[in-house]
């Protein structure tokens, strides 16, 4: 089992016997204290570090507005993410063997709550940011995991060119 689908299933496990627990400010300071987790895709960042701003939309027509973009390693990327649906969506960062095993996990788990800085649940109307820094060259997706919405094809790409 890998680290990802473990971790998933500890947090369905844990809401179901102690309910969901809200993040606290002491947790909150202690997340900030710790450096961020270098993933494939890169690696989460500041609002100091970004170098440019790129909007996406998404709506209940299960799709993204671009559905794909370029980036230059190293870059950071400020992704405002516009929900313009009726629903909940999210945007979520990964490699797309990841994506698609999580998709499967939100499909068994649905009232699965996670938070981390490569993923932005934006209500109906609503607007998030993700800070990230794309310090990986290859090609990467993002989709929204939430069940039916990634097999309705709610997915989009992303390439990050060396310099």
């Amino acid at each position: 089992m890998n680290k990802l689908t473990l971790v998933a299933a500890l947090a369905a496990l844990s809401t179901l016997s102690f309910g969901v627990l809200a993040h606290g400010e002491a947790e909150d300071s202690e997340r900030s204290m710790m450096p961020p987790e270098q993933k494939a895709w890169g690696v989460g960042a500041s609002e100091e570090q970004v170098d440019r701003e790129l909007i996406i939309r998404m709506d209940d027509n299960m799709r993204f507005t671009p559905d794909h973009f370029e980036v230059a390693e190293g870059e950071t990327l400020k992704l405002v993410i516009k929900n313009e649906g009726k629903m909940l969506h999210e945007l979520v960062l990964g490699t797309a063997a990841e994506l698609e095993e999580h998709a499967a996990l939100m499909a068994k788990f649905p009232g699965m709550e996670h938070d981390e800085p490569y993923m932005a649940h934006v209500g109906a109307g609503q607007t998030q940011t993700l800070i990230w820094t794309f310090n990986r060259a290859g090609r990467f997706d993002f989709a929204c995991l939430l069940p039916g919405h990634f097999q309705a094809g709610m997915v989009g790409g992303l390439e990050v060119s060396t310099n």
